[in-house]
């Protein structure tokens, strides 16, 4: 006789919230596009503290939180960039 299974399937809800979850994050071709700026130069940008972090997703891959990094082009675009 096999014991009840009192674990439930996701719900559709749930899904979907996690795919929304993935949606978010953003590989280094879509940042690229997103700010115009080359890898050499986001990687930069990240060390000196000006640029948004990226999430490791695995041993060789990290992407990029879409919100982040559109919060980042908003306000280098309210700012003008930063330069004097």
């Amino acid at each position: 006789m096999h014991p009840i299974n009192h674990h439930h399937p996701p719900t559709v809800a749930s899904l979907q919230g996690a795919t929304r979850q993935l949606a978010n994050l953003v590989r280094l071709p879509a940042v690229e596009a997103l700010t115009g700026l080359k890898r050499s130069s986001i990687y930069a940008a990240m060390r000196a503290g000006s640029f948004p972090g990226s999430v490791r997703l695995s041993v060789r891959a990290v992407a990029w939180r879409e919100s982040e990094v559109l919060a980042w082009c908003a306000e280098r675009t309210k700012t003008g960039g930063g330069h004097a």
